[in-house]
């Protein structure tokens, strides 16, 4: 009797276990999934993003998207998702969601933000010059894909600017590169890396210095004229730097403070020999 009293009061208790179990996951569901109006999410989406509620927003838009997939709103609220993730510094999730709306609403009249915006995502993701440069690389992509895409626009002008600052911060890797070889004597390989500065960087603040090292390393590897020629350059295009100061009085043995005081006349000095 016992046994059998124990039996069934388990069958009891598990019975009473699972019946609320089910009534939980029915009341969380009904809860959950609860149908509601597409403008009416994308608004509270909206307004959870200007209290920088970031999560929360991408949660409303999803919600759009989820039960209105076919609304003009679902395709706003895509583009507000990889603003909000961009927003919160998740950058690998908001290029996941501006590529989706890319492929999806090529025609869209928001296209030529999303691209902006995706190329952004890239361009805050550049670490500093002693790291890995594949954001910097595919920032540079991003940003010359908007010119070319949208060359009238704002984010055209914009791109261009930060194509400037990207090509100076590749540029720069290339200078800390090409030091690490020359001040460990590897004056072949630094050479390398200086070209490679004044050929695709030219433009940028580091030029003037790799023309600099690029003359150092040819002196220490006995081309005496192929540094000259480099200083040549180096005078030519920028007079009044300090390393044309340094260059010219490494190459010539002049001491460098003459080289200051007389930047005129031996500036034209110089470039008459060449």
């Amino acid at each position: 009797m016992r046994t059998r009293h124990k039996m069934t009061f388990h069958k009891n208790l598990l019975a009473t276990i699972l019946s609320l179990f089910l009534v939980s996951c029915g009341t969380t569901d009904k809860k959950e999934y609860i149908e509601r109006g597409a403008s009416e999410l994308y608004n509270d989406g909206v307004l959870a993003l200007e209290k920088r509620r970031w999560e929360e927003a991408t949660n409303f838009f999803g919600e759009v998207e989820r039960q209105h997939p076919y609304s003009q709103w679902a395709t706003k609220s895509q583009l507000m998702t990889g603003f909000a993730y961009y927003q919160s510094n998740n950058y690998s999730s908001a290029i996941i969601s501006l590529n989706r709306f890319i492929q999806l609403y090529p025609g869209n009249k928001s296209i030529d933000y999303a691209y902006y915006l995706r190329a952004l995502c890239y361009y805050e993701q550049i670490s500093d010059v002693s790291r890995d440069q594949l954001f910097t690389i595919r920032a540079l992509e991003a940003l010359r894909e908007v010119i070319k895409k949208f060359p009238k626009t704002k984010y055209a002008r914009d791109a261009s600017l930060k194509i400037d600052l990207t090509n100076d911060h590749l540029a720069g890797k290339e200078m800390t590169v090409g030091r690490y070889y020359q001040k460990s004597a590897h004056h072949l390989a630094a050479i390398n890396r200086f070209k490679e500065v004044i050929k695709k960087y030219q433009t940028t603040s580091h030029a003037a210095e790799a023309l600099h090292r690029l003359a150092e390393c040819y002196i220490a590897v006995g081309m005496q004229e192929e540094a000259r020629k480099v200083a040549a350059v180096l005078g030519y295009n920028y007079p009044d730097s300090e390393w044309y100061a340094d260059t010219y009085a490494l190459v010539t043995g002049t001491k460098k403070s003459v080289v200051k005081n007389n930047s005129g006349i031996l500036r034209r000095t110089w470039n008459s020999l060449f």
